[in-house]
């Protein structure tokens, strides 16, 4: 991507992307070298408002959608004479001359078309799911994008107390329920226990007056020391009774299996957020409450950690959006677009999502809700590109069913040769084994527009599109000359059996421009004579990038090849290390930690 100076690691690149090929050229084989630059996506578009001063997609809009792309264009090209500089100081053997840019026409029509091959076989489609979201940048990622972007964070671990309001227990247990995210307590709507778990009720040992150093001649305060406050029992999963409870705690004699315990209401920490109220019927003809919080059944749920009584918020996770689902249970989201509140909420309107995790926490342990927590060290996703904590959201999306294609991916897999030998079956194996479908949409402006057109009366009626030239039968006019990038491509309308249609506003996730590539850098199969072109160069003998593309270009290379073409579109492939900075991170122009090469060059040689 030319829109930032190249940097020292883009040696370390270009060396081993030559030396192979070159060795080849000497033993009397041609082999193509054309050049490629990668011109959609995030990291452009923020850039973009760094410069303009930008806070977000709504100073975009206001600024309008076609000069913020015509900044993004000339963005793109600005760097490329550094980079050319570079080619020529290293000596590295590449056809600048003749290079495909993703952002032309005919690489898009080219996207378009084999988007339209997925969408033909029934592997594309929208869907309502809960996806990993970036409330800076307004839209979603993608899985491996997602692995792209962690980060260390130190957060609350907190168990809750939910006391039961019906069932055997009511008004004298509470359920014990552990989250590390306190925000989505405000969304709870279900607490999900794992029907085969044996779950007991807890009371904490009487203290000893002894023990205590209270006066064991005063009855009164000996007698006060053996108390039990009702209502202040636990349930608990058994096997996690030692861990949490440790030994003040003893079991009461009373058990239950989490099918027995569906349906047990409960009082839920906060309702600030109202849903509509409907009757559910229970297996045996009860009926719950229309508004009330109730015990619900899920396979997912564990006894490794926590309590074994998993907290729900259908609005920002996958599981519980599902699981909720089943149950008519509502979607409670007062989470807006942008990651705050919504203003109404009480204490936390208008405060971003993870900030409110301190208040609330300080309130529930006011109010004598809190029944422990502890900080903790963790992993948390941030977005690649702004390092803005990533929020898992319920939103529609379009998604590639990757999922339906893993045991070709992984046979593929099988068929390629991989440098270290133990990325095929570790990493990257790992990777295709637990393979999700590809969310392929974004909610932004500079990217391959997706070519779907929805009627206005029925939005299941979708119209996939492959060309410019097949667009233009639909309109009933000429469009193979129109730049098909938004804001021009949205504005192209058509009738059909007497009904409109209107283009999706999405983009496409600038990494299914990458995975294109093997195909759509010879505008493959609009462009005369790219068919023999593409056929003369598919699939690869060598590919070579540094080991984070096992989750970035190696697999949606693979991904749209096998899609596609039911191959992957390479043989060979290299993984490299990464140049690491003074601090230890990966030296990376999104960093701004990198080395200028030219100057080393001049210096060491």
């Amino acid at each position: 991507t030319a829109n930032g100076q190249p940097g020292t690691h883009h040696i370390e690149a270009r060396v081993f992307k030559d030396v192979f090929p070159r060795f080849k050229s000497m033993q009397g084989y041609h082999v193509d070298r054309k050049a490629g630059w990668d011109c959609h996506g995030l990291p452009v578009e923020l850039a973009v408002e760094r410069e303009l001063g930008f806070s977000g997609k709504p100073d975009i809009e206001k600024y309008g959608v076609e000069p913020f792309n015509a900044k993004c264009r000339e963005s793109v090209s600005r760097h490329v004479d550094a980079f050319t500089e570079l080619t020529r100081r290293m000596g590295y053997w590449v056809n600048m001359d003749e290079a495909y840019w993703t952002m032309n026409p005919q690489y898009v029509e080219s996207v378009w078309w084999g988007l339209k091959q997925i969408f033909d076989k029934g592997l594309l489609g929208e869907d309502h799911r809960v996806a990993p979201y970036c409330p800076r940048c307004g839209t979603t990622l993608s899985d491996h994008e997602l692995a792209q972007g962690y980060q260390d964070d130190r957060d609350p671990s907190i168990y809750v107390q939910f006391p039961l309001t019906s069932g055997p227990l009511a008004g004298q247990a509470k359920l014990l329920v552990w989250t590390t995210t306190p925000w989505t307590l405000v969304s709870n709507t279900a607490v999900a226990v794992r029907p085969d778990v044996t779950y007991v009720v807890a009371r904490r040992k009487p203290v000893d007056a002894k023990e205590s150093g209270a006066d064991a001649a005063t009855d009164e305060v000996a007698a006060d020391l053996g108390k039990v406050e009702p209502g202040s029992d636990l349930v608990i999963a058994e096997p996690l009774f030692d861990a949490v409870l440790g030994d003040e705690w003893t079991r009461t004699g009373q058990s239950f299996t989490g099918a027995q315990m569906e349906f047990w209401t409960y009082q839920r920490p906060y309702d600030w957020v109202k849903w509509p109220a409907t009757e559910r019927r229970t297996t045996d003809g009860r009926t719950t409450p229309a508004d009330a919080n109730f015990v619900i059944l899920a396979d997912y749920v564990t006894t490794e950690d926590g309590t074994g009584l998993v907290h729900q918020a259908p609005a920002f996770g996958a599981d519980d959006l599902v699981t909720c689902r089943a149950y008519g249970l509502p979607m409670v989201n007062p989470i807006r677009p942008d990651g705050t509140f919504e203003a109404d909420i009480p204490m936390v309107g208008g405060m971003f999502f993870k900030t409110a995790d301190k208040p609330l926490c300080e309130d529930l342990e006011r109010r004598g809700i809190l029944w422990r927590l502890e900080m903790h060290w963790h992993s948390y996703p941030h977005c690649w590109r702004c390092d803005t904590p990533l929020i898992y959201y319920a939103q529609p999306s379009w998604y590639i069913r990757t999922t339906r294609m893993k045991q070709q991916l992984i046979a593929q897999n099988e068929a390629t040769t991989w440098y270290p030998e133990t990325i095929k079956h570790g990493r990257y194996g790992d990777w295709l084994e637990n393979n999700i479908d590809w969310a392929v949409s974004r909610t932004r402006y500079w990217g391959t527009p997706l070519p779907l057109w929805r009627n206005d009366d029925d939005r299941d009626d979708v119209i996939c599109i492959g060309s410019l030239a097949e667009l233009s039968e639909y309109a009933g006019r000429d469009l193979t000359g129109l730049d098909p990038h938004r804001p021009f491509i949205d504005e192209i309308t058509f009738e059909r059996n007497g009904h409109t249609y209107h283009r999706v506003s999405e983009v496409a996730d600038a990494w299914l421009d990458s995975g294109s590539m093997p195909f759509a850098q010879w505008g493959y199969p609009h462009v005369p004579g790219s068919k023999e072109k593409f056929l003369a160069h598919f699939p690869a003998d060598f590919i070579c990038e540094a080991i984070d593309q096992t989750r970035g270009w190696f697999y949606t290379l693979m991904a749209v090849g096998t899609l596609v073409f039911d191959q992957s579109p390479y043989r060979n492939v290299l993984c490299l290390g990464h140049i690491l900075a003074a601090d230890g991170r990966k030296m990376s122009k999104h960093l701004g930690n990198i080395l200028l090469p030219i100057p080393l060059m001049d210096k060491h040689g």
